[in-house]
C-alpha cells in the first residue's frame, strides 16, 4: 500500500500529479480543522499545510500516525511547533526556495509605493491626464540616495538588500543579533531602525514574539516621509495602528502583500490611496513554485526512505 499523505490546502496540480505516483493523497481540506478531516485521515503519515493554515495540537492528536508536517512555503506561524516536538513530529518548510522571487516582488512594492505607480495608473484610467505635466500628482523623492531599513536580514532580507543597493539606496537592518559578514549597519532596536529609515522593509520571521512589533510607536518613528513595505506575515504589523498612521499621514505610504487575517483586508485599509495592496502573491512566480514543489517532494521521499530532511523547523 502507498503511504498516506494528507493535504490541508489545494496544492498545485503538477505537485499533486507527482505525489500521486508514490502516495495515497487525501484532501484537500481547504483548512486545517479537525472537523474537516476526510475519511482515512487517521492513517496519514505526513501532512502538507501552509503557514497560514498551520497545524494545531488537536489536529496532531487526531492523526495518530503523523510523523511529518511539511509547510508549502516558508511560513510556519500557525504550526504548533512545541506540540510537534513533544509528539516527535518533524516539521519542515520551503527554506530559501522562494527567497529570490519574494525579494524581487518586495522591490516591486517599494517602487510602486515610492513612485506612486498605482496612483499614476488610476490617473490615466480615469481620464485625469491632460498632457505631459502630471499636475495633480505630487513630486516624489524616489529611491536614489534614500535609506532602506530591513527588519529581518534573513534569506529574503539579504536579497532585498542587494537589490535596494543597486537602486542606490543605503542599507541598515535590525535582527535579534548582528548578522556575520554583512556590510550593512546594525541597529539594536526596531525603533532606532525605523527612525533612521526612509523605507522600512519587513522580512522578519513570522513568530509569536514578533506579533504587532510594527506598532504605533514604530510608525511614528518612521515618520511622515517614511514608507512601510511588508512581505513577511501580516501578524507583524498592528493593522489598526497602520490604518491610523496612513489616514493621519503619520507615514507617507505602505505597500503590503500580507495581512493579519487573510484573506480579509480591513475596509479602512482598502479605502486608502496611499496603500498599495496585493493578495499574498510575492512567491507566486514560476521559479519559486517549482522550487517549493521540489522541496516538498524531496522531503517526503527522504522521510519515507530514511534520508535526511532539508529546511527543518523542528
Amino acid at each position: 500500500m502507498k503511504p498516506v499523505v494528507l493535504m490541508a490546502p489545494r496544492l498545485p496540480k503538477p505537485l499533486v500529479e507527482r505525489l500521486s505516483e508514490s502516495y495515497e493523497l487525501l484532501g484537500p481540506m481547504e483548512t486545517a480543522e479537525v472537523e474537516r478531516l476526510p475519511p482515512g485521515a487517521e492513517r496519514a503519515r505526513a501532512l502538507v499545510t501552509l503557514g497560514s493554515l498551520g497545524a494545531s495540537d488537536a489536529l496532531m492528536a487526531a492523526l495518530p500516525e503523523l510523523g511529518l508536517i511539511l509547510c508549502y512555503g516558508t511560513g510556519f506561524e500557525r504550526v504548533d511547533t512545541e506540540a510537534a516536538r513533544a509528539r516527535g513530529i518533524r516539521v519542515t518548510n520551503a527554506g530559501e526556495a522562494n527567497a529570490e522571487m519574494v525579494a524581487e516582488f518586495a522591490m516591486g512594492l517599494t517602487l510602486a509605493a515610492a513612485r506612486r505607480i498605482p496612483e499614476g495608473d488610476r490617473h490615466v484610467r480615469t481620464g485625469k491626464w491632460r498632457g505631459n505635466a502630471v499636475e495633480r500628482l505630487p513630486l516624489v523623492a524616489g529611491l536614489l540616495g534614500r535609506r532602506m531599513g530591513i527588519y529581518g536580514l534573513g534569506a529574503i532580507g539579504k536579497r532585498v538588500a542587494t537589490r535596494a543597493a543597486a537602486f542606490g539606496m543605503e542599507i541598515a537592518y535590525h535582527n535579534r543579533r548582528p548578522a556575520p559578514d554583512v556590510p550593512y549597519a546594525y541597529h539594536d532596536s526596531l525603533e532606532s531602525l525605523a527612525r533612521w529609515s526612509d523605507v522600512l522593509m519587513v522580512t522578519v520571521r513570522a513568530a509569536a514574539g514578533n506579533r504587532h512589533s510594527v506598532n504605533a510607536s514604530i510608525l511614528e518613528a518612521l515618520g511622515p516621509r517614511g514608507i512601510l513595505v511588508n512581505v513577511s506575515r501580516g501578524l507583524v504589523i498592528d493593522e489598526e495602528a497602520l490604518c491610523e498612521a496612513l489616514e493621519k499621514e503619520t507615514i507617507n505610504a505602505a505597500a503590503l502583500d500580507v495581512y493579519e487575517h487573510e484573506p480579509h483586508v480591513p475596509e479602512r485599509l482598502r479605502a486608502l490611496n496611499n496603500a498599495v495592496l496585493t493578495p499574498h502573491m510575492g512567491a507566486f512566480a514560476e521559479p519559486s513554485q517549482v522550487a517549493q514543489r521540489k522541496v516538498v517532494a524531496d522531503n517526503l521521499a527522504a522521510f519515507f526512505g530514511g534520508g535526511d530532511l532539508s529546511s527543518v523547523v523542528v
